[in-house]
């Protein structure tokens, strides 16, 4: 019997639990065998779940990579701040790297990741998991098979979902650019990166941006309302209410994401001391947030071809991408997993099929795009064939200056041309 895929796992929450599950549900393939991670409980929950000795856990991940390389690849899931000085150091000794996106929030960073795996011939690949939806490889290769013709014009929106919204990127972690990144690099990072994907060879030329931080303001605090949702007099109002979001939830038994982030015990008492002191109990106009709710990005194209994306937060959908593809010959829209070809010559409209998702894996989130992007690292690891592997280093690196494109486009107030080599100025 082949050996697995072994791995350590740097930063233990939620998206680390979730692509470290992967060895749970095929042991056969993958199997964890350290792990680095600040916070107890989150570091002895990974232990536990994995069988992952004394030896090889460790509240910080210097202390893991001082020691010789023992798993194949090392899994950084760290707060986006936090990406590159581990993943620069794992290359170093060795690790090939599963690097969740964003690869970092400067530009720089971003280069010297990208460099560092480069040099020391490891494999890269980030967390760019929506090129690993079947929807989206269907869409590809619709286009690729000319079917639709020329592509002309591409149209993509990423609806967040308003409590979604507020959980993460007013509330939570991603609501600040000093703390985290500006929010359309945190949160559509991968959206950008499809409009690359989806036009191929041909490049981008000129971005331009526009956005805002439109309501979730002080001023716009609801006369009476209080700082903290538990004792607000308006809160039944509020669709943005923590009581809504995280207590309603539990009463039902719902424990998993959103509720599982704000405290380790899901439980009704956890989560209301959670909202009594911990920051997703704030009102939603009283937080030190500052990224944009929402934002459009225009994109000029090789041949006079344009896209457009829109970021919105004030949605009921959560994440599901609508987006629509113009040719010359026909166009592709999708619906998140309703996707229909349209043909101009024949007049025929008919539903497109894709890969359908595995049965017995708990890597559902994304539409099984966790799951897709995990069985591709094992195999391009196992293999060492990085053709398995549809986000590497430069591929990634040109997605990423995009963004940083995009967002001095929105902040300078100006069209920002883009270079053969992705640079912009």
């Amino acid at each position: 019997m082949e050996k697995p895929v072994t791995a350590v796992v740097i930063g233990a929450g939620n998206r680390g639990s979730n692509y470290a599950a992967f060895a749970l549900d095929f042991p056969e393939k993958f199997k964890v065998v350290g792990v680095a991670e600040p916070r107890k409980f989150r570091r002895e929950k990974m232990q536990q779940a994995h069988n992952i000795p004394d030896d090889s856990v460790f509240s910080d991940w210097v202390h893991l990579v001082k020691l010789n390389k023992f798993a194949d690849v090392a899994i950084v899931t760290t707060q986006d701040q936090l990406h590159k000085d581990p993943a620069v150091a794992c290359a170093n000794v060795g690790y090939h790297i599963l690097l969740e996106k964003p690869m970092a929030v400067t530009e720089e960073d971003c280069r010297a990741i990208a460099e560092a795996c480069e040099k020391n011939k490891v494999i890269l690949s980030v967390g760019h998991i929506l090129r690993y939806y079947p929807p989206v490889k269907k869409i590809k290769e619709l286009i690729e098979s000319g079917v639709i013709g020329e592509v002309v014009n591409i149209q993509h929106t990423e609806p967040v979902g308003f409590w979604h919204f507020a959980h993460s990127y007013v509330r939570g972690n991603w609501r600040n650019e000093e703390s985290s990144s500006f929010s359309l690099l945190a949160k559509s990072c991968h959206d950008l990166d499809l409009l690359r994907y989806w036009m191929g060879d041909v490049r981008c030329t000129h971005v331009s941006s526009f956005g805002s931080l439109h309501h979730f303001k002080k001023e716009n605090k609801p006369a009476g309302s209080s700082s903290r949702c538990l004792d607000c007099s308006v809160e039944k109002d509020c669709p943005y209410s923590a009581k809504k979001i995280y207590l309603e939830k539990v009463k039902h038994g719902k424990t998993g994401w959103p509720v599982s982030v704000i405290c380790d015990v899901p439980d009704i008492e956890s989560v209301t001391d959670a909202l009594k002191n911990g920051p997703y109990g704030r009102c939603v106009y009283e937080c030190d947030n500052d990224v944009c709710d929402n934002q459009v990005v225009n994109f000029a194209f090789e041949g006079g071809r344009t896209a457009t994306f829109t970021m919105i937060a004030f949605t009921t959908d959560i994440c599901t991408r609508k987006t629509k593809v113009f040719g010359t010959k026909g166009e592709i829209i999708c619906d998140d997993s309703d996707l229909y070809h349209y043909d101009f010559n024949t007049g025929k409209r008919e539903k497109c099929g894709f890969e359908k998702p595995p049965s017995g894996t708990r890597l559902s989130g994304h539409g099984y795009a966790d799951f897709y992007l995990m069985d591709s690292f094992v195999n391009a690891v196992k293999t060492q064939d990085v053709s398995y592997i549809n986000t590497g280093p430069q591929d990634t690196l040109a997605s990423h200056l995009l963004v940083f494109a995009a967002e001095k486009s929105r902040k300078e107030n100006r069209i920002i041309t883009i270079n053969e080599d992705y640079s912009y100025n």
